[in-house]
């Protein structure tokens, strides 16, 4: 079997998730996530640039209860919000030139620990992520239109069931 590349992922056991027409409609879907993470759950998002990876991330913050703004943090690269559910670690990776600068962020501190963590440009360091995790990938499929796929590995399988149940 052929494998398509999504990102930087390769994809061959992408699952359709949605199809959006707003901003609005991917916050809704991603905030469907919301009833299923559980400390320690990450999220492995990637797209072009544009695609909607924080809209997603904001979605899925205001669905845990998180009342602050939620922006890119490309240059702080780690966000930290508190007031939800559980806390939501939010990653922008898109800056960072080699795996070696995740020890800089205690990348690997925050995938185990109390809350979920987000990660955007996930596919630029693919073998340091989790084993446990669920890969989000958002792509633009017209001018106001995005896909949105998802494959999960390890213990992500039942959050990635909980989510579809979710969605309904």
């Amino acid at each position: 079997m052929a494998c398509l590349f999504i990102g930087g992922f390769v994809a061959d056991e992408w699952i359709e998730i949605a199809c959006t027409s707003s901003v609005e409609e991917t916050q809704t879907v991603a905030g469907a996530l919301a009833g299923a993470v559980q400390p320690g759950s990450v999220v492995a998002l990637d797209g072009d640039l544009g695609a909607g990876k924080t809209h997603f991330t904001q979605g899925l913050a205001r669905a845990l209860g998180v009342a602050e703004a939620v922006t890119s943090p490309t240059f702080n690269l780690v966000a930290e919000y508190h007031e939800g559910r559980i806390p939501l670690y939010h990653f922008d990776l898109y800056r960072l030139d080699s795996p070696d600068q995740l020890e800089d962020l205690a990348f690997y501190e925050y995938m185990e620990g109390d809350g979920v963590s987000c990660v955007e440009w996930a596919s630029k360091f693919p073998d340091e992520l989790p084993e446990d995790r669920l890969e989000v990938f958002i792509a633009v499929e017209g001018e106001c239109t995005r896909s949105i796929r998802a494959r999960a590995f390890g213990s992500a399988e039942a959050l990635l069931g909980s989510w579809q149940k979710a969605l309904g």
